[in-house]
C-alpha cells in the first residue's frame, strides 16, 4: 500500500489513506453491524442524521482535496494510480474508494482513523510521510467520523488494483518510518486559542488540519519533516514560510495578501496580484472554490494574522510595498527589455499590468518578487494555464518558451524582476539551465520559421533607427497620432511587431518589393505598402515621403529581411489561405464572437481599454476600427488571419497560444465582424483598375 507525495503549491492535499486488499475478517465499515440490525427500525430522524453526516464528509473531502492526488489522469475518481514523483523514487496514489478488494472497503473506523492520524495501514505497514497524516492527526473526531462515513457510503466502489511504489534503497525499507514518526510526529490534537475569536480559530483549524497547507508551504528539514508543524498559532517562524516543491515555489502564506485578496484567489483562482499556477490550480479547481465563503474568510483571516517569516522579501516587520504598473525606462534600450517587448508584452502589457481576468499582472505578483525564482523559471519554460472555476470558467494558456536559450530566458526574467520585483535578485543562465535539465521541457511545434530576436538590433550600427522603427509598429497610435485615425497599431495585425509565423510577419518581406499589386494596378514600393496600411487599416494619413519615421519603418523591414532573396520562399510568410468554397454563416459567427472574441475585443466590437483609457486590444468595428478598404474587411482574408492567429492564449503554440478555430468557425466569425459598420474608404473607386477584384471586397 502506498501513499503519495504532495504536489501542490497551495493549501494542498495529499490524500487520506490507501488500500491494498484488506483482511476479509475485519469489520467492513463504520456502523455496518448497527445498520444491519436496526435497518427496518430506523427512524426518519436517524436516516437524516446519517445523510447529513455523509454530506459533511463529502464537504470535508473537498476541503482535503482528496480527489486531486487519488485520481489518475483520465482515471476514475478516488481510484488511485496517479504517479507522484519524489526525490527518492516514485509513489503511486492508492484506491480509496470503498471497494472491498482493492480499495478501503474493509477498513473499520478505527483502522481508517489510525491510517489518517498515525500513517499506519490496516495491515500494519507505515505510510510515507508524503501522506500528510501529521496534519490529519489534529482533526476533530466528529470530522474524522464524517469523512469516514462519506468514504464508505458516499462513493461508488471502483475495482482497481494499486500499483507498488518504486522507491530507491534504502527508502523502500518502511521500518525506518517508525523512527521518523517517533522523531517528528506531533500527536497532540488541535487546540483553539482562547485569546482569539471563533473566526480565527476556525481558520487555524482548517489550515493546520484538513487543508494541510504546511505540507507544501512549510520548509522541510533534512529528513523531509516540516520544520514547524502546527506552530503557526504560537508564532513559529517557519510555519507556512515557503518551500520549493518539484520545481515550484510554494510561497510564504504569512500575511501574503489582504483577507479579501486571499478569499478571491482561493475562490476564483485569480486576484489583483496573481493567477494560480502549477498544481495550486488543481487545489483551487478541485477544492477551495467549492468551500463555504465563511470557511475561506476564516482561513484568510488566520493567514493574514501571521507575521512575515524570516527569509521573506520584505524582511520581518517591513511593510509590503505593492509595485504599481509602470513602463520601465529601459524597455527599448536593453536586451531583456526588447525581448520582453517581443515575447511578453502583448499579454502582460508593456507596464506589467496584465489584462484583468485574462492575463495576470507582473507588477505586484509574488512569483516575480519572491527570492526563490523557481516558479517564474518553471512557468517560462513549460507554460501555464489559468484555473477553471465557476467565476472564470474559460481557461487561458501561456505557451512554454523553452525554445529560447538559457541566456535569453535569464535576460527576460531578470528584466521583469528588476522592473516589478521589488528588489528581487537577477536570474542567471545557470539557474535556467538547471531548471531546464530537471524539467526537460518539450516543444511540439515543428515550424521551420526562424523567429527574429529583436534584442539583436542593439548590436547594429543603426540600432537607434531600428528600435524607432520597431516602436512605430508597436506604438503606432501613440507615436503617430496625426497619421492614425483608428485605435489601431501595426501589431494589431502584424503580431509581436511582425515576428510571428503566419501572423503577417515582416521576415523577408522587403526582399519582394517593388512588386506588382492588383489592387493598385501597378508596382508598389515598400514605402507605398506601408502608407497603404496607414490609409486603410489605420483609417489615417500616409507618412510624408522621406520622413525620418518612414525611413525608420523601412529600415526595420530591411533588417527583418536578413539574407532573403526575391526568389526565396519564406516559411510562415503572410497569413495563409482560406478555402473560398466554405460558405459563411454570420449567425454562427456572432455566437463564436461572443464565446471567443468578446473578452478581448468587447461585446460590441469596441475593443478593450484600461481604466485610464489606454488601449489594450483593438476594436473590430465602429468608428475607431479599420475602414472598408483594409484587407481585414474582407471575409476570407480575415478568416485566414483568424484561423492561424486568434484567439490568443487558446493553447500552447509558441509564442501566443494563437489560433485554434476550425476553418468553418474562422470563416463564420470573419463574416460576422468584417461586415459590421466601419468607416468608409475615400479612395475605393481607384482600387483594382485592371480588374481582379476579390468577390468578398466590401465595395
Amino acid at each position: 500500500m502506498e501513499q503519495h507525495t504532495h504536489r501542490h503549491a497551495g493549501p494542498r492535499t495529499t490524500q487520506p489513506v490507501s488500500g491494498h486488499t484488506q483482511h476479509p475478517k475485519r469489520t467492513p465499515r463504520f456502523y455496518t453491524g448497527l445498520l444491519l440490525t436496526l435497518a427496518c427500525l430506523a427512524s426518519p430522524l436517524s436516516q437524516a442524521a446519517d445523510s447529513a453526516q455523509i454530506e459533511k464528509g463529502r464537504y470535508l473531502a473537498r476541503v482535503g482535496d482528496c480527489v486531486a492526488c487519488h485520481t489518475a489522469e483520465n482515471g476514475k475518481p478516488m481510484a488511485g494510480g496517479r504517479e507522484l514523483a519524489t526525490p527518492f523514487g516514485k509513489i503511486y496514489s492508492t484506491n480509496i474508494t470503498p471497494d472491498k478488494e482493492t480499495g478501503i472497503g474493509q477498513y473499520s473506523f478505527e483502522q481508517f482513523d489510525r491510517a489518517m492520524r498515525d500513517g499506519v495501514t490496516a495491515d500494519g505497514h507505515n505510510l510515507y510521510p508524503a501522506m500528510p497524516y501529521p496534519s490529519y492527526a489534529k482533526m476533530a473526531k466528529d470530522d474524522m467520523q464524517a469523512l469516514y462515513a462519506y468514504m464508505m457510503e458516499g462513493q461508488e466502489p471502483v475495482k482497481q488494483a494499486n500499483k507498488p511504489s518504486e522507491m530507491h534503497f534504502p527508502y523502500n525499507q518502511r521500518w525506518g518510518l517508525s523512527l521518523w514518526n517517533w522523531a517528528f510526529k506531533d500527536n497532540s490534537a488541535f487546540k483553539a486559542d482562547p485569546g482569539k475569536d471563533e473566526l480565527w480559530n476556525r481558520g487555524a483549524y482548517l489550515v493546520q488540519t484538513l487543508g494541510h497547507c504546511g505540507a507544501c508551504h512549510t520548509p522541510r528539514g533534512i529528513a523531509f519533516q516540516e520544520k514547524a508543524m502546527g506552530d503557526g498559532g504560537s508564532g513559529g517562524k517557519h510555519f507556512l514560510a515557503g518551500e520549493t516543491v518539484e520545481g515550484w515555489r510554494a510561497l510564504s502564506l504569512r500575511g501574503l495578501w489582504t483577507v479579501e485578496d486571499t478569499v478571491t484567489y482561493l475562490k476564483t483562482g485569480q486576484n489583483r496580484f496573481a493567477s494560480a499556477s502549477g498544481v495550486m490550480g488543481d487545489v483551487i479547481h478541485h477544492s477551495t472554490q467549492h468551500m463555504k465563503d465563511e470557511d475561506l474568510l476564516a482561513m484568510a483571516s488566520y493567514l493574514k494574522s501571521l507575521p512575515p517569516g524570516e527569509d521573506e522579501i520584505p524582511a520581518p516587520n517591513t511593510p509590503r510595498v505593492v509595485t504599481t504598473p509602470k513602463v520601465p525606462d529601459n524597455l527599448f534600450t536593453t536586451r531583456g527589455g526588447l525581448a520582453y517587448a517581443q515575447f511578453c508584452s502583448d499579454c502582460h502589457r508593456p507596464d506589467g499590468g496584465g489584462v484583468d481576468k485574462v492575463f495576470p499582472p507582473l507588477a505586484g505578483n509574488p512569483a516575480v518578487s519572491t527570492k526563490d525564482a523557481s516558479t517564474l523559471i518553471h512557468i517560462t519554460l513549460t507554460g501555464w494555464k489559468t484555473t477553471s472555476t465557476a467565476a472564470h470558467p474559460r481557461v487561458f494558456t501561456m505557451p512554454g518558451f523553452s525554445r529560447l536559450d538559457d541566456q535569453e530566458v535569464a535576460e527576460i526574467l531578470s528584466f521583469i524582476r528588476a522592473s516589478w520585483g521589488g528588489g528581487s535578485p537577477a536570474i542567471t543562465a545557470a539557474q535556467v539551465k538547471k531548471m531546464r535539465d530537471e524539467l526537460d521541457p518539450k516543444t511540439t511545434d515543428s515550424s521551420k520559421f526562424e523567429t527574429p530576436r529583436l534584442a539583436k538590433m542593439l548590436t547594429e550600427p543603426n540600432a537607434e533607427q531600428l528600435v524607432r522603427g520597431m516602436r512605430l509598429n508597436m506604438q503606432t497610435k501613440e507615436l503617430l497620432p496625426n497619421n492614425v485615425g483608428a485605435q489601431m497599431n501595426c501589431t494589431s495585425c502584424h503580431l509581436n511587431s511582425g515576428t510571428v509565423a503566419d501572423g503577417s510577419p515582416y521576415v523577408g518581406v522587403s526582399a519582394f518589393f517593388p512588386s506588382y499589386q492588383h489592387r493598385a494596378g501597378r508596382d508598389v514600393t515598400m514605402e507605398d505598402r506601408i502608407n497603404g496600411c496607414f490609409r486603410r487599416s489605420m483609417n489615417g494619413k500616409p507618412l510624408a515621403a522621406g520622413s525620418d519615421d518612414l525611413k525608420a519603418m523601412v529600415a526595420y523591414f530591411d533588417w527583418m529581411k536578413g539574407e532573403t532573396k526575391p526568389e526565396d520562399k519564406v516559411e510562415g510568410r503572410g497569413v495563409g489561405k482560406m478555402d473560398r468554397s466554405i460558405k459563411p454563416d454570420a449567425d454562427n459567427g456572432k455566437k463564436i464572437y461572443g464565446e471567443q472574441c468578446a473578452v478581448c475585443h468587447g461585446e460590441n466590437g469596441e475593443g478593450l481599454y484600461r481604466a485610464d483609457g489606454k488601449l489594450i486590444y483593438p476594436p473590430l468595428w465602429g468608428d475607431d476600427s479599420f475602414n472598408i478598404g483594409a484587407g481585414m474587411a474582407r471575409t476570407y482574408t480575415a478568416a485566414a488571419f483568424v484561423k492561424r492567429n486568434m484567439p490568443i492564449g487558446f493553447h500552447g503554440k509558441f509564442p501566443l497560444g494563437q489560433g485554434g478555430l476550425t476553418d468553418q468557425e474562422a470563416v463564420d466569425v470573419a463574416e460576422y465582424f468584417s461586415h459590421q459598420p466601419r468607416p468608409d474608404f475615400a479612395g475605393k473607386e481607384k482600387d483594382w483598375p485592371k480588374g481582379n477584384k476579390p468577390p468578398d471586397a466590401r465595395y
